[in-house]
């Protein structure tokens, strides 16, 4: 079998997996559609523990009401629980799913999901039928059809997400100009050390964790990601904290980098749209 023979069992193979994901996304029997999402409310935020590991989030207790019995139930996040809580407080709403049959494996996520009809893995699949073609037509008709090929979707889903990014930045930078500020305090720094198996590297992680209490009265803790010199010595340290009124998950401790970190993404989506529609044009003219 020739080249060509291979990367057309390549696309045939990726086709019949994109019909079979399309075909049970049809029939409503993808993980996704059999997956049962509630909205959980955080009832009780635990303390973290000085010197304690990161895994597994914040430590809360959630609730939320079972669909087919009526009665309230109240799990928690200990061990591999989906998403990891990283800022919670007494009465935030969060994500709890499990698939159709098993509440006992039940998932957070930071936010209520919608429900999804699980076709991601056949839009990959497609993705990789296209790619195939791709391939085939840049050996036999020359590399500029790889630019085009490659370069045109991308190009085009550029150019119509950056609009809604450009307005999503926007609303950030509007947030970031109207942030309450309260002082925190934190109360715990996470270690967690990993080892890769091959060369026996050894790195360590550091989290911080700060709580404060917003201008309503919300008492809130969250891992502190970044804008925090000297993360392994914080412990105990007085900081400041801002905050949006309408999402204190969404805080910072350093307003000003967050202004130029929006600049610099919205730089950084130009720029790249920019060079998709050079590598379309290039593989333009070369043909």
């Amino acid at each position: 079998m020739g080249w060509d023979g291979w990367v057309a069992l390549w696309c045939a193979v990726w086709g019949v997996a994109a019909l079979v994901g399309y075909g049970m996304s049809l029939a409503g029997v993808t993980k996704e559609q059999r997956t049962v999402r509630l909205t959980g409310r955080i009832e009780r935020v635990r303390e973290s523990r000085h010197g304690g590991s990161r895994t597994g989030g914040i430590s809360v207790v959630v609730s939320y009401r079972d669909p087919v019995s009526g009665r309230e139930v109240r799990v928690t996040n200990d061990g591999e629980r989906g998403d990891s809580v990283t800022a919670a407080w007494e009465g935030r709403e969060i994500g709890v799913s499990y698939v159709r049959g098993r509440p006992h494996a039940y998932r957070f996520s930071a936010v209520p999901l919608e429900p999804g009809r699980g076709l991601w893995l056949p839009g990959v699949a497609v993705f990789l039928v296209y790619a195939g073609l791709v391939v085939l037509a840049a050996v036999e008709r020359g590399w500029p059809w790889a630019l085009i090929g490659f370069g045109g979707p991308w190009a085009l889903s550029g150019a119509v997400y950056l609009p809604g990014s450009v307005r999503d930045r926007n609303r950030r930078v509007e947030r970031l100009a109207a942030l309450e500020t309260v002082p925190g305090r934190i109360v715990a720094v996470l270690k967690d050390v990993s080892v890769d198996q091959d060369d026996g590297h050894t790195s360590t992680t550091i989290t911080p964790v700060v709580a404060f209490t917003t201008r309503e009265g919300t008492a809130v803790t969250a891992y502190c990601m970044s804008h925090l010199p000297d993360p392994a010595r914080a412990y105990g340290r007085e900081v400041t904290v801002h905050y949006p009124p309408a999402d204190p998950a969404e805080f910072t401790l350093d307003p000003t980098a967050e202004h130029r970190s929006a600049r610099r993404e919205t730089i950084f989506d130009f720029t790249v749209l920019v060079v998709l529609v050079a590598t379309v044009v290039t593989g333009v003219a070369l043909l």
